[in-house]
């Protein structure tokens, strides 16, 4: 007649305590998901419903497609050399919960920033309303102008040159002006906005947090890279890592560092999935983000 017995029995009839397999890293890295706060941006949108099976980005107002950067990793240039970049005007719904301005383009360049912000607060009186913006146009003048609850400036080097080579742009010092500029008004909600690009940016991460903090502003949004078909060559020229780029742990390592310097969170919709899924799932992970087409999924509804 067999005995059953449990393994830890069994191994204990060897004379072996039991132990279970613990991955130390994986248990810091579900730790920190748990810990970390949804980005002050993606409040209130759909895609941090899980149960939403066709979530859309919150309403955005698109100026122009027009940019004075040229970002090796940009989506909107991808969507302009492809004749897809959206036409000016709102693409959105009554009564949106947050209205950003804009997600193509720079918004700044466009002589109607002054009143479309006005336009868009008469408008939605109760929206929070959102700047997304690579800053280096912003002056105290404009500032004194524009009425946003929340500013997001795009910055993914902690150096003039790297700057210079990642947005073929020479406007880091007024980039970080724009920084100090939005970091000092504490009546909004500041960002700085940084893309994971390991192999590229990975080491200025850090420092990007640590400067921005300097600067009085309120929280870093690290964003992990979507890699479109248009961008691969420019990406593997200027030094890319690939496959960190598509690790989940790598990503979120990065965002550990940062933390040591400000308040970090990352993508919403992101962190959302990440909190279900189990310590070594996690650390295993990988997020393939490639794509050819940027789209926007909203219609448009104001000219």
């Amino acid at each position: 007649m067999s005995i059953k017995m449990s393994w830890e029995e069994f191994a204990r009839s060897m004379g072996v305590e039991p132990q279970i397999l613990e991955n130390k890293e994986a248990r810091l890295l579900k730790q920190f998901v748990m810990d970390l706060k949804f980005p002050t941006h993606c409040q209130g949108c759909q895609g941090l419903d899980l149960n939403n099976p066709n979530p859309v980005h919150h309403p955005s107002y698109e100026l122009t497609p027009a940019c004075n950067h040229d970002c090796i990793f940009c989506y909107s240039n991808v969507a302009v050399k492809l004749g897809k970049a959206p036409k000016p005007g709102y693409y959105g719904w009554d009564n949106p919960y947050a209205i950003t301005v804009s997600q193509y383009g720079e918004p700044l360049l466009s002589p109607r920033i002054v009143e479309v912000n006005k336009m868009l607060r008469e408008r939605f009186p109760n929206a929070r309303l959102d700047l997304q913006t690579n800053g280096s146009l912003l002056t105290e003048e404009l500032w004194e102008k524009l009425d946003f609850d929340l500013v997001m400036i795009s910055l993914d080097a902690a150096s003039r040159e790297k700057h210079l080579r990642i947005t073929n742009a020479d406007t880091f010092d007024a980039v970080v002006n724009a920084l100090k500029i939005v970091g000092s008004d504490k009546s909004v909600r500041s960002v700085v906005r940084t893309i994971f690009m390991p192999g590229i940016n990975d080491e200025d991460i850090p420092k990007i947090a640590e400067l921005a903090a300097s600067l009085g502003i309120d929280e870093m949004m690290l964003q992990p890279l979507t890699i479109h078909e248009l961008n691969v060559e420019r990406l593997k020229k200027a030094g890319l890592d690939f496959d960190s780029a598509e690790s989940v742990r790598e990503f979120l390592k990065a965002a550990m560092e940062a933390k040591k310097h400000i308040d970090v969170r990352i993508s919403g919709c992101q962190l959302a999935i990440y909190r279900t899924m189990d310590p070594l799932a996690l650390f295993s992970a990988r997020r393939v983000a490639r794509d050819v087409v940027p789209i926007v999924k909203r219609e448009r509804n104001v000219p």
